[in-house]
C-alpha cells in the first residue's frame, strides 16, 4: 500500500461517494494508477480512506459505469487500457443541464467541426489518408442530396442522412475519441437538429442546405483550410437559431 498517496487525501466536501471517485480518478491523472493497474481492494480502500465499504462500492460501480475501471470477476477491479465514448458522458450531461444548452452544444459542435476539418484537411495533404476515402463523403451527399431533394422529403430521413455525411468527414481523421464525441453529440442534439432541418424544409432553403454541403466536400478535395472557419459558421446559422 505504499506509494499510493491518493488513499491519504481526506474524504470530505463534496459526498463521500464523490470524493472517493475523484481521488481515484486524479490518482489516474496523477500516474499514481495507470492503464491496466489493479486498484487496491474494496476493505483496503475503506480503511486507508476511513470511509465505509458501501461509499467505496457504489464509487467503484459509478467509474465501471463510465468506463474508467472494469472488473474481472475473482481478479479484482482495474483501470481501464483503452478508450470508452461512456468516459464523455459527465462532460456531455453536464452541458445538457446547463441554462441555454442548446446554444452552448452548437458553439461547441462548432469548434470541434473546424478541428475535424483541419485535421482531415492536414491528413489528405500529406497523404496520411488514402483519397480514396474522399469517395465516402461524395456519397453521404448523394444521399442527403436525394432525401431532401424527395417529392416530401422526411425531416428524420434528411437528418439521418445529414448526420452520415457530417461522421464521413470525421472518419477521414481517423481518430476515434473525435467519432465518439461526435456520435454522442449527435444523439442529445436530434431533436434541436431536426426542427432546423423542418425549417429548412419548410423556407424552402434546400439549395442553400446543400450549397453549404457542397463546400464542405470541395475543401476537404482541394485541401484547402483557408475558409473551414467561415464555412463552418456560415453551415450552422439554421441550427443555432432554433428556439426550443
Amino acid at each position: 500500500m505504499e506509494g499510493t498517496s491518493f488513499l491519504k487525501e481526506p474524504v470530505g466536501g463534496k459526498s463521500v461517494v464523490g470524493k472517493i471517485v475523484d481521488n481515484i480518478t486524479n490518482a489516474i491523472i496523477n500516474g499514481e494508477l495507470k492503464p491496466g493497474d489493479k486498484i487496491p481492494t474494496e476493505g483496503e480502500l475503506s480503511e486507508a480512506m476511513g470511509v465505509g465499504r458501501n461509499s467505496v462500492r457504489e464509487a467503484i460501480k459509478i467509474l465501471e459505469a463510465y468506463g474508467v475501471v472494469h472488473i474481472k470477476r475473482a481478479e479484482g477491479t482495474f483501470v481501464s487500457q483503452e478508450y470508452d465514448s461512456k468516459m464523455l458522458y459527465p462532460i456531455l450531461y453536464g452541458i445538457i443541464l446547463q441554462k441555454d444548452s442548446t446554444n452552448q452544444i452548437v458553439d461547441l459542435r462548432k469548434v470541434i467541426d473546424v478541428g475535424i476539418l483541419h485535421l482531415a484537411v492536414a491528413k489528405l495533404a500529406a497523404q496520411e489518408m488514402p483519397a480514396h476515402r474522399l469517395s465516402r463523403i461524395e456519397e453521404a451527399l448523394e444521399r442527403l442530396k436525394v432525401e431532401i431533394l424527395s417529392p416530401e422529403p422526411q425531416v428524420k430521413n434528411v437528418h439521418d442522412a445529414d448526420v452520415a455525411f457530417h461522421m464521413a468527414i470525421v472518419d477521414l481523421t481517423g481518430n476515434t475519441m473525435l467519432q465518439g464525441i461526435c456520435n454522442y453529440v449527435d444523439k442529445i442534439t436530434r431533436r434541436s437538429r431536426m426542427m432546423a432541418m423542418d425549417q429548412i424544409i419548410s423556407e424552402g432553403a434546400v439549395e442553400k442546405f446543400l450549397e453549404m454541403h457542397q463546400k464542405l466536400a470541395d475543401l476537404l478535395k482541394t485541401c484547402d483550410s483557408s475558409q473551414i472557419s467561415q464555412i463552418v459558421e456560415e453551415h450552422y446559422q439554421y441550427w443555432a437559431n432554433v428556439k426550443e
